[in-house]
């Protein structure tokens, strides 16, 4: 008897629909086709123990198995439940009426328990798609599934749930998830709160202008100074997901099998710290069997490398090209795939190899050539897609030991809301642009012009600091999100003064380097 199940495969971050025939009939053997890997092929032996645990056997026929489309690979144990299912009823020891109307998928144990997928949302948005009745998935998977409404999703432990649900024998009850007020309950809860960081305000105050218009800062201090510690609470101030936003970054997480068991949306920006040891593969994904790297896993949230000179150039360089389309392409031999990667880039550094230059009260013992060759570890194209580079001095004692906690994140978080709702107005229609830091030199144009005071103020600085001509779109860029703070219509010279001191790295003299 021939049957057909359904399944799906992931590519990039989207799911395609696979048709599993099962042919089971008069002779001997075990034919799987339809480009299958290695983990599908093995399959054989699981769907076979996980059968004949369940007490029905496995069928002594000959069995052909096509996975179709054929010139698409199948990886993964993901295939384990539809194939057993699929066998079972071409076999006629289940009923195969309802196959047509639910995708099926699950990895099997030897003992016919029903373990975990990745991928799960993207295939539930594709069974709702082809408007099939429901997906049958591992129960530890529901509730990830049940973010997409109008589909039913089946959470099940055992293939012999399964079989008692197609043959009519067992009821299963679908998960329910309120998805809207799923995401709006969680919104809001962060770890870390800037209200514990001492002192650093004008430090707090350029990470509120890079969260206002979602530009990429570098903070350069010595050991201690509180580098990491104010990166980390960076998402605690950005502006909340929007419900697509949500659902795109879940995906990414579901697809790479990062998101946690139990998870439903996940409701907080993404906050990605890879260690300065990672690949450049591992960085903007790929690999034999591609899954997103970290700049997709880092979609909608913040990238943040800690130590940036230790990284080696050759991973850092290879986000030139991310950092500016906001999507990552990777074409090998056998797959061509594409991941967003729209992400908000926060570095640090230490200002020299001992770390203590220009600390005000430790000696540094590093040469000029020794600083020199520290900071070319950063190519000036990739410095070129860096709109802060901001001086992290020590906190002094008094203000370690000040009993009275700073600024809480919900208040400036705020303030950064009003400042993106006023650029969602501003470029409302303009495709591909949401905030300042995307702005072409057309939208500079008409957007960020200074008053006549503040261009003879930026000119004045760039001949004075011996600044770049590159430095030019960005102190715009910038100047432009310190009025939209303070809902200004046009650049005035205070706003192109903060913007010019937020510009370090561009000082032809800085560290005895010419970057």
């Amino acid at each position: 008897m021939l049957v057909r199940t359904f399944g799906a495969a992931v590519q990039g971050i989207d799911a395609i629909k696979v048709e599993i025939e099962v042919s089971v009939d008069w002779g001997a053997g075990f034919i799987l086709v339809g480009l299958p890997d290695t983990a599908v092929k093995e399959s054989a032996e699981r769907v076979r123990c996980a059968i004949d645990q369940a007490g029905i056997g496995f069928p002594n026929k000959q069995t052909v198995i096509n996975m179709s489309p054929a010139d698409i690979k199948k990886e993964g144990s993901a295939y384990d439940l539809p194939l057993a299912i699929g066998i079972l009823a071409a076999d006629e020891k289940i009923n195969a009426d309802k196959l047509q109307r639910y995708m099926i998928m699950g990895e099997l144990s030897l003992d016919g328990s029903v373990r975990p997928i990745k991928g799960a949302l993207p295939m539930a948005i594709l069974a709702r798609e082809l408007q099939l009745d429901g997906f049958i998935v591992p129960r530890r998977n529901a509730l990830e599934a049940a973010v997409v409404n109008n589909l039913n999703i089946y959470g099940v432990d055992s293939l012999k749930q399964v079989i008692a649900f197609l043959n009519g024998e067992a009821e299963l009850e679908p998960t329910v998830v309120d998805t809207r007020a799923e995401f709006a309950r969680a919104q809001g809860v962060f770890t870390y709160d800037f209200a514990d960081v001492k002192g650093q305000e004008n430090v707090k105050r350029a990470l509120e202008v890079a969260c206002a218009g979602g530009h990429n800062i570098l903070l350069v201090g010595s050991p201690g100074s509180g580098k990491s510690m104010m990166a980390k609470r960076l998402p605690s101030i950005l502006p909340p997901l929007t419900l697509q936003e949500a659902l795109e970054t879940t995906k990414i997480h579901s697809v790479a099998g990062k998101l946690p068991m139990g998870t439903t949306l996940m409701t907080v920006r993404p906050f990605r710290s890879p260690h300065h040891t990672i690949s450049s593969v591992a960085l903007v994904g790929g690999g034999t069997y591609p899954t997103p790297g970290e700049i997709s896993l880092a979609h909608n949230g913040v990238l943040f490398l800690d130590e940036l000179p230790e990284f080696p150039r050759s991973v850092l360089e290879v986000m030139r090209q991310p950092m500016e389309d906001r999507t990552i392409s990777i074409s090998r031999a056998k797959y061509a795939t594409e991941y967003p990667a729209s992400f908000m880039l926060v570095a640090s550094m230490n200002p020299c190899p001992c770390g203590y230059y220009g600390h005000p009260k430790k000696h540094c013992v590093c040469t000029e050539h020794q600083r020199s060759q520290y900071m070319n570890k950063i190519s000036g194209p990739l410095l070129d897609r860096i709109d802060l580079h901001v001086d992290v001095q020590p906190v002094e004692f008094e203000q370690i030991s000040a009993q009275a906690p700073g600024e809480p994140s919900e208040a400036i978080r705020r303030r950064v809301i009003a400042a993106r709702d006023i650029q969602a107005r501003r470029f409302q229609g303009i495709k591909g642009v949401y905030c300042n830091a995307q702005m072409t030199p057309a939208l500079l144009h008409r957007y960020a012009e200074p008053d006549e005071a503040g261009l003879k103020r930026l000119h004045d600085a760039m001949e004075r600091m011996n600044m770049s001509a590159r430095a030019y779109d960005r102190i715009l860029k910038v100047a432009r999100t310190i009025a939209d703070l303070e809902a200004s219509d046009r650049v005035m010279q205070h706003h192109i003064m903060e913007a010019i001191a937020y510009r370090t790295l561009d000082r032809s003299n800085y560290l005895g380097t010419n970057l």
